[in-house]
C-alpha cells in the first residue's frame, strides 16, 4: 500500500475546501493501492511521516511566509527524518492573498535541506479566492496519487 500523507493548514472556510478538493480527488481515482491520511500540523509527528511514501502539504501564507504551524511541523520532524526520508516525494500548494514567493522560498530551502524531491513545481494560489484553486489543487494532488501509484516518484 502506497500511503501518501497530507499535511495541511486550514484556518478558513476556503483553505478547508482546499483540502477536501484534493482528498476528493485523490479518492475519486480509485486507486487500490493507494491510501491518503490528511491532518492538521499540530497534529502531524516524525512517525507519520517515517510511515508515508509522499508527502502533500497545503499552507497559506502569513507576513508572507509560511503557516505558523507549517512551520512548527518542519521544526518537530526536521532532524528526525534528516536522513530516513531522502527522496520523499512531495506536493505543495500556497494560498497567497498577496505573492505567496516569499512562502516559497522558505518551504523549497526546507525541503532542499530535507533532500525531499518536489513533484512539480509548488503551486501558489494568488488573489482573491476563486473556486478555481479547488481543481488546481486536486489536480496536483492527483498527479502525486498516480505518480506513486505508477513508481514515477
Amino acid at each position: 500500500m502506497i500511503r501518501i500523507l497530507f499535511v495541511s493548514h486550514c484556518p478558513s472556510a476556503n483553505t478547508v475546501s482546499l483540502r477536501n478538493a484534493a482528498l476528493a480527488g485523490i479518492k475519486g481515482m480509485n486507486l487500490d493501492g493507494v491510501s491518503v491520511t490528511a491532518k492538521s500540523p499540530l497534529e502531524t509527528d516524525a512517525r507519520d511521516v517515517e510511515n508515508c511514501d509522499g508527502i502533500f502539504i497545503g499552507t497559506t501564507e502569513n507576513f508572507g511566509d509560511m503557516a505558523g504551524l507549517i512551520k512548527d511541523f518542519f521544526e518537530r520532524i526536521y532532524y528526525p527524518c534528516l536522513e530516513s526520508k531522502r527522496g520523499l516525494p512531495v506536493g505543495l500548494y500556497i494560498r497567497a492573498g498577496n505573492d505567496g514567493r516569499g512562502t516559497q522560498s522558505s518551504i523549497e530551502k526546507l525541503l532542499t535541506g530535507l533532500r525531499w524531491k518536489p513533484i512539480s513545481e509548488s503551486l501558489i494560489l494568488r488573489g482573491a479566492y476563486n473556486d478555481a484553486f479547488e481543481e488546481q489543487v486536486a489536480e496536483l494532488a492527483m498527479t502525486m496519487a498516480a505518480g506513486l501509484d505508477a513508481d514515477i516518484f
